[in-house]
């Protein structure tokens, strides 16, 4: 069964394979089933074709999927345009919404990039510091 572009499972309830399309979370759903008049318990793979129209029509009256999906993005580009905070942790790919970011927040800012010390031969072959040997040592006084 697919409905706007997207294929839902069939051996689920149709209650929780709804929840596979973007922007519909279970409290969206009762809502959604009630206008079809759909019984929750049942099974994706055993709904009529015109049982499956009624939750489409149910459905136009959401924002859900690829307009939901541009909205957000155009709010984010709002936020990063007017250089607001929000906009800032956006565009530094960092949380938002006030979590710290000492010990935790690894699912936002990626895999943990250990620095640490190098010897100094390194950092000159890495251009990280200059050759002290190349110039000339001042005579001690």
């Amino acid at each position: 069964m697919r409905i706007l572009g997207v294929t839902i499972p069939d051996q689920k309830r149709i209650d929780i394979a709804l929840t596979y399309l973007y922007g519909v979370g279970r409290s969206n759903v009762k809502g959604i089933l009630e206008e079809a008049n759909i019984d929750f318990a049942k099974k994706s793979s055993v709904m009529s074709e015109e049982e499956i129209n009624r939750i489409q029509k149910a459905l136009e009256k959401y924002k859900i999927e690829g307009d939901l999906r541009s909205e957000v993005q155009g709010n984010i580009k709002r936020l990063k345009d007017v250089g607001s905070y929000r906009g800032m942790r956006h565009s530094h790919n960092l949380p938002v919404r006030g979590q710290r970011t000492r010990s935790n927040a690894r699912t936002k800012r990626g895999k943990r990039v250990t620095i640490g010390a190098i010897k100094k031969e390194v950092a000159v072959r890495m251009g990280l510091i200059a050759d002290d040997k190349a110039k000339p040592a001042e005579p001690k006084k």
